[in-house]
């Protein structure tokens, strides 16, 4: 397996927590320009009406352009939904996991965090943050170090801006993302303005918020998630309930989820994702498999705090 190959690997197992195949295909260098504005990649399929005892903020973006600048009108979206009250996510909950690639073992180590619920831009807001790190014998051919943070709606865990800070081979880009529906609404200093789709969520925002969702009655659940380059569409189903894993921090049973990727209406079939969460009310994120047809990759939580 090619160093390309497991890197890529470790990058999608890792944001594939949050729900989305970061690395699928060859990354793509980040601008540092300052204050330039990217338009999302073609709007995900339609998603499906919410629960009528959930409540939903109704959002709109007037107009988006088009690959050949034209102007294009976007449908009206309802925003998702609204977390419930007895969210699970804490103040400094942290989660140390290693990832494994077939038969090459803590090939990385990857930790999770809640920072803090914190004002941002006038809104209460999750500080969420992740961060990678290569280990030996990978390390000596690859040395990756990567953080990225998410700052996200309290109550819908939407996306209000996404930043990667990567340092991959001793060379390091930064990229801040500033999420917006609405066309006009200019840049912040330092920062690239992000047209998204109303609702959108980013990788570790999407993670958390499948913690969120009571899985006893709601079984499916979709959102659009923007990687910091891409727009698609996830779908996250209930598969079973007590599924039994064990995982370096011990036995758990677990809601075994199933999550589809969609890239402009298409699943992307070259590759699968589980996800399993405690079968608590923590619901912890306890394993993620990568299935691919040339190897198959599993994060594990190794410690919870």
């Amino acid at each position: 397996m090619s160093n390309k190959t497991t890197l890529a690997l470790i990058g999608i197992a890792f944001l594939a927590g949050g729900a989305v195949a970061w690395q699928m295909h060859s990354r793509r260098e980040v601008s540092r320009a300052s204050a330039a504005v990217t338009v999302t990649a073609p709007q995900p399929a339609a998603m499906p009406e919410e629960p009528k005892d959930r409540a939903a903020a109704e959002l709109s973006e007037p107009a988006r352009p088009s690959p050949d600048g034209a102007r294009q009108p976007v449908d009206r979206k309802k925003a998702a939904v609204v977390a419930d009250a007895a969210s699970p996510l804490r103040t400094g909950e942290t989660w140390q996991y290693s990832a494994n690639v077939s038969k090459l073992s803590n090939v990385a180590n990857l930790r999770l965090k809640v920072a803090e619920k914190r004002n941002f831009l006038g809104k209460s807001a999750w500080h969420l943050q992740a961060f990678a790190h290569t280990e030996n014998p990978l390390r000596m051919m690859f040395a990756l170090d990567d953080q990225f943070d998410s700052y996200s709606d309290a109550g819908t865990l939407v996306s209000m801006q996404y930043e990667m800070h990567l340092n991959e081979k001793g060379q390091t880009v930064d990229s801040v993302q500033r999420m917006s529906p609405a066309v006009r609404e200019p840049a912040p200093p330092n920062a690239t303005a992000a047209r998204v789709l109303p609702g959108t969520r980013d990788p570790l925002g999407m993670m958390q918020y499948l913690r969120t969702v009571d899985w006893t009655k709601t079984p499916e659940v979709r959102s659009p998630v923007y990687d910091g380059h891409k727009l698609y569409d996830v779908h996250a189903r209930l598969e079973a309930r007590g599924e039994p894993v064990t995982v370096p921090a011990g036995n758990f049973s677990t809601l075994k989820i199933e999550l589809r990727v969609l890239d402009n209406g298409a699943e992307m079939k070259d590759a699968h994702f589980i996800l399993y969460l405690s079968n608590t009310d923590a619901r912890l994120p306890v394993l993620l498999e990568a299935v691919m047809p040339f190897a198959t990759a599993r994060v594990e939580l190794v410690k919870a705090e």
